[in-house]
């Protein structure tokens, strides 16, 4: 194979930004070279910024794919497929898919009202990456309902074999975590479900009774799954420093989606990683009024940065921070080294000889980026 020479470029290093020219070999980052000179045969960036490809450890952007609207199901394969494209577009390279185990209803009679989607969905992202049909890395990310009844049956059905690479431990009783505030939690829950007051006040009752009965045994089970399929461990929603502290506890590898300022503070003092989303720091706010990420950002309490809901956030993310920090490679290093950090990725997210050619081309545009292209092991995907 040949080598591929990406010149003139803006590079984001791990702590530097220089200008200068990668050498790609065999899939990795052969050589790092400095000054403006193009070779022959080489692609002139024109001083574009170069970077790591982006490393997504938390989105919802499959599950958008599958049903576009309510109750409307699109067949797999094509889903998978305009999902894995749209993330390559927006310069993803890497992806753990967040795929939830176990029931999450309006009703006490959760495992009648849900449908069992995640095993049958990771089989098909496994059959369709082995096949080569898909443009960047995929992983999985196993959300684990605690207050459920069908999670320990679910959770059964994968092993080490599935590339899980995060268990998250969720708990959305009602009066806890993100839905303390049950005033918040009836305007959603009656909104999106049209129930009257007596069906709201019978479901909180009945999710409350449901973590009484299996929380603490699902708890065990989700921990205990991580450690069988190899994968990290992540919390969701924390709110309190005791949660925290009950988080490092568990062996918890990083936050998803912290509240509170008190709980970011408490993941720093555990060495906990701390993650928020790239639309809370985008729109300068939490839609649901949790804490805000610009907040944490400068209080210096955050870590990393996932797209959650909006793919292309995550890059707009990254240089947003870098212009906040007035570091960019600090930015850049919230959507790469960091993620794969906690995740023990050690092959990528860093532009350093060695390292899997995963890169992105990104002009910036009036303090936005405009992708100009992607690489994933050295080829071009987007």
């Amino acid at each position: 194979m040949s080598d591929t020479i990406l010149a003139n470029a803006t590079l984001v290093l791990p702590d530097e930004v220089i200008r200068g020219a990668l050498v790609i070999r065999e899939g990795e980052i052969a050589a790092i070279d400095q000054g403006t000179e193009v070779p022959a045969g080489a692609a002139d960036c024109g001083g574009d910024l170069l970077m790591p490809g982006l490393i997504e450890l938390h989105t919802d952007n499959l599950e958008r794919h599958i049903e576009p609207r309510p109750k409307v199901n699109w067949p797999h394969a094509a889903a998978i497929i305009a999902h894995d494209a749209e993330l390559a577009s927006v310069g993803i390279t890497t992806v753990f898919d967040a795929l939830r185990v176990g029931s999450i209803g309006v009703s006490g009679a959760n495992r009648a009202d849900y449908h069992e989607y995640a095993r049958a969905l990771a089989s098909e992202i496994l059959e369709m990456r082995a096949s080569e049909a898909l443009r960047i890395s995929h992983y999985l990310h196993l959300r684990a309902e605690t207050c459920s009844e069908t999670l320990l049956d679910e959770l059964a059905k994968f092993g080490p074999e599935d590339r899980v690479g995060i268990v998250s431990l969720m708990d959305h009783t009602p009066g806890e975590r993100q839905f303390r505030d049950l005033t918040k939690l009836r305007d959603y829950v009656c909104g999106k479900h049209g129930l009257s007051d007596a069906e709201f006040d019978d479901h909180v009752a009945s999710q409350i009774a449901l973590k009484e009965r299996l929380g603490q045994t699902h708890l065990e089970a989700a921990i205990a799954a991580a450690g069988r399929f190899g994968a990290v461990l992540a919390s969701h929603d924390d709110t309190t420093a005791d949660q925290v502290a009950q988080s490092a506890g568990q062996g918890v590898h990083f936050a998803e989606f912290p509240t509170t300022q008190e709980a970011a503070r408490a993941c720093r003092a555990h060495g906990i990683a701390v993650m928020m989303g790239a639309p809370n720091l985008i729109r300068g706010g939490s839609h649901s009024g949790n804490v805000a990420a610009h907040e944490l950002a400068e209080a210096d309490l955050l870590d990393i940065v996932s797209s959650d809901y909006v793919p292309s956030a995550l890059l707009s993310a990254a240089l947003l921070l870098g212009d906040l920090w007035d570091d960019l490679a600090r930015g850049v290093a919230t959507v790469t080294a960091a993620p794969a950090q906690a995740v023990g990725l050690d092959d990528r997210g860093r532009i350093e000889i060695g390292k899997r050619a995963d890169l992105i081309r990104v002009r910036r545009i009036n303090g936005s980026g405009a992708l100009r292209g992607t690489w994933v092991k050295g080829a071009r995907v987007a």
